[in-house]
C-alpha cells in the first residue's frame, strides 16, 4: 500500500502561551503540523501536553500567540478535530458500539438511517471490531473500547485526529498491537494525527515529527524528525530514542529555542 503524502502546514502554533486559574501551563510554544502527518507531543508528566492538545481541539484558547488551522485562528471545537482520550469509558454505556458511531454521525454530520449504519460498519471494520458492533461497551476489553472510540472519531471524517495517551492504560501486548493498527489506519485514511504520549518508543515508532516539551511552563525544546525511524529494528530507531531521552532529561536551565521552518 502506498503511504499517504505529507503535505503543506495544516496547524501552525506561534508563540503559544496558555494560562488557566492563574497558572501558566504553556509558554512561547512554536510548532507546525503538516497535512497527513503523525505529529507527537512528548514530555514530563503534567508538563502541558494535554493542555496544548485541548487548545488545538478548541477547548482552550491561547493567552498569547496563536494556533491557526489552514491560516485561520482556532476559535472553538468542531467535528473537523475529533479527540480520543485515554479513558476507556468514552462510549455511551447504554448504546451498542455500532449505535455509538451512528449517534455521532447523526449529531455531527446529520447522517441517519442506513447510510449512517453502513458508514459506522465500515469504520468498525477498519479498526477490526465489526463483529462486536452489537455489543455494549461493558462487554468489551479495554483495547476494543479504544478501537470503538477511534472508529467513532474517524467516522466523522476529521481533518485532524487528536489522541491523548490513547494506549497508555493498556497492557503491553495490546498497546503494541494498537500501535501497529494505528499505523495501518493512517495508511488507509491519510488522516492527520496529533498524539500525546509519555513513551519514547511509541513516539519514535508512530511519529513523523516529535515535539519534546519541557517542564511547566512548557516550551517546545526541539522538534525531531523521526520519519525515517519507524522500524524498531534499526540503528536509526535506537539513535533517535536515545536523542529524545537526552532531551527529556535536560535540566530546565538548558532549554534550547528551535525555530521550526515552514517550507
Amino acid at each position: 500500500m502506498t503511504e499517504p503524502v505529507i503535505g503543506e502546514p495544516l496547524v501552525v502554533g506561534a508563540g503559544v502561551a496558555i494560562e488557566y486559574d492563574g497558572f501558566r501551563a504553556v509558554d512561547s510554544a512554536d510548532f507546525v503540523v503538516r497535512r497527513g502527518e503523525k505529529f507527537v507531543l512528548i514530555g514530563p508528566s503534567g508538563c502541558g501536553k494535554t493542555t496544548l492538545l485541548k487548545a488545538i481541539a478548541g477547548f482552550l484558547h491561547p493567552t498569547a500567540g496563536s494556533i491557526r488551522l489552514d491560516g485561520v485562528p482556532i476559535g472553538e471545537p468542531g467535528p473537523d478535530r475529533t479527540v480520543v482520550f485515554q479513558d476507556f469509558d468514552q462510549l455511551f454505556a447504554w448504546r451498542t458500539v455500532l449505535d455509538n458511531v451512528v449517534y455521532a454521525l447523526g449529531v455531527a454530520k446529520e447522517m441517519r438511517g442506513e447510510a449512517a449504519r453502513e458508514r459506522a460498519r465500515a469504520m468498525l471494520r477498519l479498526v477490526g471490531i465489526e463483529a462486536a458492533g452489537d455489543k455494549y461497551p461493558h462487554q468489551l476489553s479495554g483495547g476494543m473500547k479504544q478501537r470503538g472510540a477511534i472508529a467513532r472519531a474517524l467516522a466523522l471524517e476529521p481533518r485532524i485526529l487528536l489522541m491523548d495517551e490513547p494506549f497508555g492504560a493498556l497492557d503491553a501486548i495490546t498497546r503494541s498491537q494498537l500501535q501497529l493498527d494505528l499505523n495501518a489506519i493512517w495508511r488507509e485514511t491519510g488522516v492527520t494525527i496529533v498524539l500525546v504520549t509519555h513513551s519514547i518508543q511509541e513516539a519514535v515508532f508512530l511519529g513523523h515529527h516529535v515535539a519534546v516539551m519541557s517542564t511547566t511552563p512548557a516550551r517546545i525544546v526541539e522538534t525531531v524528525d523521526t520519519s525515517a525511524a519507524q522500524d524498531m529494528d534499526t540503528p536509526e530507531f535506537l539513535r533517535l530514542s536515545h536523542h529524545l531521552r537526552s532531551l527529556l532529561i535536560t535540566p530546565d536551565s538548558a532549554h534550547r529555542s528551535v525555530q521550526t521552518a515552514v517550507e
